[in-house]
C-alpha cells in the first residue's frame, strides 16, 4: 500500500464539464493520481460512502503504482452510448461514435415515461440496428416485462431491475437477455447474480470492483460473457478500462468504453474511434489541461479528505 503522503503529493483534482446531463450531473469531478508505473482515477461518485469508495481507490492505486497485464489484443469494439436525450437529439449523439455497429440507450429516466424510451430507441435504431439498453434498476418485473415487448429487439437488457431475485424471476418471464451492472459492483458477493441464475451478461466496471486483477479474478469465474463498461471516467480511467477490455481472454460484445465522447473537455486528447474501435495505449494527461480543468481548492480539498478516509480502510 502506498504511502499517503506519495499519493497526496501526486495528486490532481479535475472538474470536467459534460454535454449533457448523464446520471444526474453536469460535471464530473475526479482525482487523478501521477503513479510511478502510470497515471490512476479515483472517481467515486460522491454518494459513495468509504467503505465503497475504497475500492475505486485500491484500482486507482493499483493502476498508478502497478504495470496492466499484457494485452491479448491491440484494439477494442466500442457501443455508442445515448443518455436519456429527446428522440430528437439521437443523430448528433450518434455522430460523436464514428463506426459504432452497437448502441446503448439510457432507459428508465425519472420523469420520462416509457414512451419517450421507445421513441429514443427507435431513433437510434433507425442509424445502428444493434441496441442494448440500460435502466439502472429502474423497473419493476412488471415495467421490465412490458418495456422487453414495447423496446423491440435487443442486444439485451442491463439492470432492467434492482435486485438479483427480481432478475431472475424478469429473466424467466422474458426472451430478451439480461445483463448485470449494480448487481455485481455494488454486491458482496460479485459472483452472486450469475450463481442465481439471475443473468445472461456480466457488465464489469474496474473502478469498482478495485481494478483491473480483481476484474479479471471475477471475469474468470463468473461463467457468463463480460462487457467492460466505465463509470463516465476520463481518458485515464478509460484507458484503464481498455486494458482490462484487451486482457480478456474471450470478448463477445462491444464495451461501453466511448463514454470519453460525452465530455467537452477532458484531461488529454484521446485517439479517435476508428471503424468503431478504440486502441489500447497507456494516456498520459496534458499538463496545461490539468491546469485549466483544476477543481477549485475546496473541492480538492474534498476529495484530499476522502482520499484519506478510503486510505484508511485499505491500510487495515
Amino acid at each position: 500500500m502506498p504511502r499517503l503522503d506519495d499519493i497526496l503529493d501526486r495528486l490532481h483534482v479535475v472538474a470536467l464539464p459534460m454535454r449533457v446531463k448523464f446520471r444526474g450531473i453536469t460535471v464530473r469531478e475526479l482525482a487523478l493520481i501521477d503513479g510511478p508505473a502510470g497515471w490512476g482515477e479515483f472517481g467515486a461518485f460522491p454518494e459513495y460512502e468509504p467503505p465503497e469508495a475504497a475500492h475505486w481507490l485500491a484500482s486507482a492505486l493499483e493502476s498508478a503504482y502497478h504495470q496492466p497485464p499484457e494485452p491479448i489484443r491491440d484494439r477494442i469494439p466500442i457501443n455508442a452510448t445515448v443518455p436519456a436525450v429527446d428522440a430528437g437529439r439521437v443523430p448528433e449523439v450518434l455522430a460523436r461514435f464514428p463506426g459504432a455497429e452497437t448502441a446503448k440507450v439510457k432507459v428508465a429516466e425519472p420523469g420520462q415515461a416509457l414512451a419517450d424510451d421507445v421513441a429514443r430507441v427507435e431513433a437510434v435504431r433507425a442509424v445502428i440496428p444493434t441496441v442494448r439498453v440500460d435502466a439502472n434498476g429502474g423497473w419493476s418485473i412488471e415495467q421490465a416485462v412490458q418495456a422487453a415487448k414495447a423496446l423491440g429487439p435487443l442486444e439485451y437488457l442491463e439492470q432492467p431491475c434492482a435486485t438479483v431475485a427480481e432478475l431472475a424471476e424478469l429473466r424467466r418471464r422474458i426472451d430478451t437477455p439480461v445483463a448485470a451492472d449494480e448487481s455485481i459492483r455494488k454486491a458482496e458477493d460479485p459472483l452472486a447474480v450469475a450463481k442465481a441464475g439471475a443473468a445472461d451478461i456480466a457488465v464489469l466496471k474496474v473502478a469498482p470492483l478495485g481494478g483491473i486483477s480483481q476484474l479479471l479474478a471475477i471475469a474468470a469465474q463468473i461463467g457468463i460473457p463480460v462487457v467492460i463498461s466505465s463509470a463516465i471516467d476520463s481518458a485515464v480511467g478509460i484507458s484503464t478500462g481498455l486494458h482490462a477490455a484487451a486482457a480478456l481472454p474471450d470478448l463477445q460484445h462491444a464495451c461501453g468504453l466511448g463514454t470519453g465522447s460525452l465530455f467537452t473537455d477532458d484531461v488529454a486528447e484521446t485517439p479517435p474511434q476508428t471503424d468503431g474501435y478504440l486502441p489500447v495505449q497507456p494516456i498520459t494527461p496534458d499538463p496545461a489541461r490539468l491546469h485549466a480543468l483544476a477543481a477549485p481548492p475546496a473541492r480538492r480539498q474534498w476529495w484530499i479528505d476522502r482520499i484519506t478516509a478510503c486510505h484508511r480502510l485499505l491500510a487495515v
